[in-house]
């Protein structure tokens, strides 16, 4: 799978993973810890030379960002649907941007 795709793949994991928790955490808690564990491998796993400054710039951000969210999610976020809104934010800005990868 090329680096695009894989990127886009993270960013539906995001997403799919805000709405689940959005909806009902408590109910999806394991369906959600699944998909983190996912997403976490697909980030070790992604070729980065292909990424422009500008991309390598905005997921650096994320790389950050990932493990206090992935460790909350896991945990039980305080607020899920706060929680929930910064997955599907960070789902968002990988899809737009992903049009910055070659």
């Amino acid at each position: 799978m090329d680096t695009k795709s894989q990127i886009l793949d993270i960013a539906m994991n995001l997403s799919r993973v805000g709405n689940w928790a959005a909806d009902d955490y408590k109910g999806k808690k394991e369906r959600i810890k699944t998909f983190l564990a996912g997403t976490s491998g697909y980030i070790k796993g992604l070729n980065r030379s292909s990424f422009s400054p500008s991309f390598t710039e905005i997921f650096g951000k994320f790389v950050r960002q990932y493990p206090i969210l992935r460790k909350e999610g896991i945990n039980g976020p305080k607020d899920p649907v706060r929680w929930a809104e910064e997955m599907m934010t960070w789902g968002n800005i990988l899809t737009h941007r992903s049009s910055l990868i070659t």
